[in-house]
């Protein structure tokens, strides 16, 4: 979409109607992944205390929620297609608080799983994807990598302030009310801010709804056949893997080599913090480097990272220096992926095939972290994961770069192939 909306005035100045959206979303999604996603990690325990079960209980809760929001990106993407944003994320922001007073009021470990199942719809609902399909509608391609990294940049500190916040209430009020106050949070700030401020952009097409459905499967139609989406999706499934296993083993890793448990959570806890310097690098050099090769150099750096991790991370300064360079990778496909296929497959079928691809990227995040696990347990080390995460991270650089310079489908071949598919 072009970004033609009339603006709006504040103090005599006129302010692109879109910028209100990054705002607004900059703030929900800081508190929604802070309450229905990072909470996890500092209750995990005292939930597991509390209902006489164990951590890896506990956490099969949150792959279901982790799967089902898979299972939910492709519906979700199209009612996005279809409706906009506002209902849906407000929806979703509803259920997701009432998934955190659920989630609040269970008295038995399994009955976390039906409230995750929930969780995890809402979050295919309210955070990044449809948050990010709704800012790819507004702003044309110029503009796009600022406003998303607007949000993301933002948001990218969700983690730095929920978890020590949702300890302290932890300590002070139990994980129950700790839960029912971050449900509350939640719903104030994010019900209101999506019922009110998210909209469709007016140039949005409001012709006949018929044709427009009937155009955008076409589209939808021409991208999974494109041998370069699915090697975007090659790239990024890859990385997404790369990036959940270190997230959850970086640590165990660290206090394998020797150092002490506070060391290893500090150097952990650098991994979001550089998330948002390698999304400013990706912004600041973009216009100047065509943006799949700085994302496969990048992808590179990580790779290079993970192999010399088992030489370096022996010492307090070379850790730093292998997670420091692993570091930079983190957070770049959030803003890769929505300019990349964007600009190959336009907006009006964004959604739709953005939530495609986000099905096998969250299912690698659910599952190779089960995989790493399985590698330790056979191995009785931590050196073949690393050099997994390194390997995959190659892969993710390889495929970006593959068919890279293929033409983008013409709307004259996507129809073409579309009509020899129906005959």
């Amino acid at each position: 979409m072009n970004s033609i909306d009339p603006p709006a005035t504040r103090g005599g100045r006129r302010v692109f109607y879109g910028w209100w959206l990054v705002a607004t979303f900059a703030i929900t999604q800081t508190i929604g992944y802070g309450t229905l996603y990072y909470s996890f990690a500092v209750l995990l325990h005292p939930i597991a205390a509390s209902l006489h079960t164990t951590p890896a209980a506990v956490t099969g809760a949150l792959t279901t929620a982790i799967l089902v929001q898979a299972a939910m990106a492709m519906p979700v993407g199209r009612l996005l297609d279809r409706h906009g944003g506002r209902a849906l994320m407000t929806a979703g922001s509803v259920l997701g608080a009432g998934m955190l007073i659920a989630w609040s009021q269970v008295q038995a470990v399994w009955q976390l799983y039906p409230v995750f199942a929930g969780l995890g719809v809402a979050m295919a609902m309210a955070l990044y994807e449809p948050a990010t399909a709704v800012l790819v509608s507004w702003f044309d391609a110029g503009r796009r990598p600022r406003a998303i990294l607007g949000m993301i940049v933002v948001a990218g500190f969700a983690s730095t302030v929920f978890m020590p916040l949702t300890g302290w209430l932890n300590d002070r009020n139990g994980w129950r009310i700790t839960l029912m106050l971050l449900a509350a949070f939640y719903a104030s700030v994010a019900v209101p801010l999506h019922a009110l401020v998210v909209r469709r952009p007016p140039s949005a097409p409001r012709a006949s709804r018929h044709s427009t459905s009937a155009y955008r499967r076409i589209l939808i139609l021409a991208a999974v056949r494109d041998s370069r989406f699915w090697w975007l999706a090659a790239a990024f499934v890859a990385h997404a893997a790369a990036m959940t296993t270190m997230t959850v083993h970086l640590v165990g890793y660290l206090t394998s080599r020797g150092h002490p448990a506070t060391f290893a959570a500090t150097i952990a806890g650098l991994l979001g913090v550089l998330s948002v310097t390698g999304r400013l690098l990706l912004t600041a050099t973009g216009r100047r480097i065509r943006l799949h090769r700085l994302v496969a150099a990048i992808f590179a750096l990580q790779a290079v990272a993970a192999f010399s991790l088992p030489l370096l991370a022996g010492t307090r300064p070379g850790a730093i220096l292998a997670v420091t360079a692993f570091g930079l990778g983190f957070g770049i496909s959030s803003l890769a992926t929505p300019q990349l296929l964007a600009d190959r497959y336009g907006t009006t079928a964004y959604a739709s095939i953005a939530g495609t691809l986000a099905t096998f990227v969250t299912l690698a995040k659910a599952c190779a972290p089960l995989a790493a696990a399985g590698l330790l347990t056979s191995t009785g080390g931590y050196l073949i994961a690393v050099a997994a995460i390194g390997t995959a991270c190659l892969i993710a650089g390889g495929s970006i770069l593959t068919r890279a310079d293929d033409p983008r489908p013409t709307e004259a071949q996507t129809v073409a192939e579309a009509a020899a598919g129906r005959a």
